[in-house]
């Protein structure tokens, strides 16, 4: 199960809230409120993100583009199989996370596997 660092997690924030590719500055710049990061430090961890397959890359002049190479929704969806890989008895893992969800969380989970057609309601907790 691939994990991320902070740092690699909160670059991966920046190109997983990002529509178009950036490039190293780009990051840099959306990271300067929250880190003091040298420009250099945003391409190697952009470079290190590549290599492990969470971000790609793209040659636009002398510069490169990144943009993440999966969803966020699919990378913590590759953390919860992971975990669920972890365990010795996988259907008693799962067990103690359905009781776990909230109402909606559960009927989303109804809906995805096909068992619930309703339309999702709002209202519920």
């Amino acid at each position: 199960m691939k994990q991320l660092g902070d740092l690699e997690r909160a670059v991966m924030e920046v190109l997983w809230n990002r529509a178009e590719p950036v490039t190293a500055r780009d990051v840099t710049r959306a990271l300067a409120g929250d880190r003091d990061l040298a420009y250099t430090t945003v391409m190697t961890v952009l470079d290190r993100l590549t290599r492990k397959g969470f971000a790609t890359r793209e040659r636009d002049g002398r510069a490169w583009r990144y943009r993440a190479a999966a969803s966020r929704e699919e990378y913590v969806a590759e953390l919860m199989l992971g975990a669920l890989a972890m365990t010795g008895d996988r259907d008693a893992a799962l067990v103690h996370f359905a009781q776990s969800m909230t109402g909606r969380e559960a009927a989303v989970l109804r809906r995805a596997l096909g068992l619930d057609k309703e339309p999702h309601k709002e209202s519920e907790p």
